[in-house]
């Protein structure tokens, strides 16, 4: 598959959404608003019996596209550039050419080298990112986004639980509530649509007029005929509850000086919300980011191919990730915030590992992937599992299950340090069972398991 060939790597404004994807899209509006007793936020929130309880949010930075683990975290000997200098510092080796700022910090980085995907094509292991679950067109309307899960069991707070930055999330709340769905936004920085004022100082107090009357008109409001509409009025509280607060509005504001530092990237800026959004402390659990377009199969290591109006390939995308992903970490520590925050950064799969194809890239290779965990109660300086000399397979599992790491298992990682209940189930609509983290399609021992190594 080539750069772009599919939908969901394409920037925003460019997006392609397939008939197929529509009619999926219809078919879960069917079922929203359909709340379950069993998911309700109870008033007064308990971590469950046996989870991690040491986060609060999380952070999950999703390099969309798959970026190549042998070039990354999981780096081999001979894959950079001669003059590319490589590290290695807590046992953690890095190209620093294009990760100086993370090659610094590798003390605050746990590395899962052990991690595989049951999935090789981006759609479907994208969806597997989003939602632990295998897509299924039979029952893919009633599976719920990670983060709304996350929405759903944590306590709320005046700011959406569940942000989306840089695009959609992939997929929504499904049968659980509305309000549990994703906020979500193209650009980060100067989101415009919080407050207007068109009539001075009296703006606020004619919005709130208007809308009282909008309620008043329509008495359907206050009763819904039915769940989607109930969903769809959802989505309108959340939007009004945002209106005219700076406590929300300032999350979305960005300092020159602070852009500068996260890099006036699309990454740069998402990263600069995130920790804005984190340091609120007003109600965000689950915050997506997107980073698009590393489905590097061409010319990974080539400077000014961006410039010259290609894809963007490994050294544009890592040096912009590094970027913004150094300053979160600084600026979440010096707040004293990363403690309570868990950063997870992944793509869906790995890259053929060894020479570089025939275009200088990398193809699609789902037996060998890595991720990185960050804060959030997690152990820095860590490496769990290992992958064979050239980063085909795994060689060390190096956790407790004695086998590949899977997003299911990653999944119940991020369940179990935000205090959620991974094991979980949930009856659906259509009569069927939704379970938090499903079993792996791998064969023996497929349970779903925190990766409880990876914890301090």
């Amino acid at each position: 598959m080539r750069p772009n060939s599919f939908s969901v790597i394409k920037r925003p404004g460019r997006i392609r959404i397939s008939r197929r994807d529509l009619l999926r899209g219809f078919g879960a509006l069917g079922v929203l608003g359909r709340l379950p007793a069993e998911v309700l936020r109870p008033a007064v929130w308990t971590p469950a019996p046996g989870t991690r309880a040491t986060a609060q949010t999380c952070i999950f930075i999703n390099l969309l596209g798959a970026p190549s683990h042998v070039d990354t975290f999981d780096y081999k000997a001979g894959n950079a550039p001669a003059n590319h200098k490589i590290v290695t510092s807590n046992g953690i080796t890095i190209n620093s050419t294009i990760f100086p700022n993370l090659s610094a910090i590798t003390g605050d980085l746990c590395v899962i080298r052990s991690m595989q995907s049951v999935e090789e094509a981006h759609p479907r292991g994208q969806w597997a990112v989003h939602t632990a679950h295998s897509s299924n067109p039979a029952v893919d309307a009633e599976t719920p986004h990670i983060g709304a899960v996350v929405a759903s069991e944590l306590p709320a707070g005046k700011f959406p639980a569940f942000l989306a930055l840089n695009g959609n999330p992939g997929q929504g709340s499904a049968f659980l509530s509305g309000a549990y769905g994703p906020t979500t936004t193209q650009t980060s920085c100067g989101f415009p649509y919080f407050q207007h004022d068109f009539y001075g100082g009296a703006s606020q107090q004619r919005f709130d007029q208007k809308y009282a009357l909008l309620k008043a008109l329509d008495p359907s409001r206050a009763s819904a005929p039915d769940p989607a509409y109930a969903n769809f009025d959802a989505f309108y509280e959340t939007a009004r509850g945002m209106m005219y607060d700076p406590a929300i509005g300032n999350v979305f504001s960005c300092a020159d000086a602070d852009v500068a530092r996260y890099g006036n990237t699309e990454i740069g800026k998402a990263l600069l919300v995130a920790r804005q959004a984190v340091q609120a402390r007003n109600g965000a659990r689950f915050i997506h980011v997107l980073h698009q377009n590393w489905d590097t199969h061409a010319q990974m290591y080539t400077r000014g191919y961006r410039l010259a109006g290609t894809l963007a390939n490994l050294w544009d995308l890592a040096v912009e990730l590094d970027r913004g992903l150094g300053a979160l970490v600084a600026d979440l520590k010096a707040s004293g915030d990363l403690a309570r925050t868990l950063i997870v950064v992944m793509g869906e799969f790995g890259r053929t590992p060894g020479p570089l194809n025939g275009q200088g890239g990398r193809d699609h290779l789902k037996t060998a992937m890595c991720g990185v965990l960050i804060g959030g109660g997690v152990a820095g300086g860590r490496v769990i599992g290992s992958t064979d000399a050239i980063g085909r397979v795994t060689a060390n599992p190096g956790w407790s299950q004695n086998r590949g790491i899977y997003i299911q298992d990653i999944t119940a990682t991020i369940y179990s340090a935000l205090g959620i209940d991974w094991t979980k189930t949930l009856p659906t609509p259509s009569g069927g069972t939704f379970q938090y983290c499903p079993i792996i399609s791998n064969g023996a021992n497929s349970v779903p398991t925190p990766v409880n190594e990876v914890f301090a």
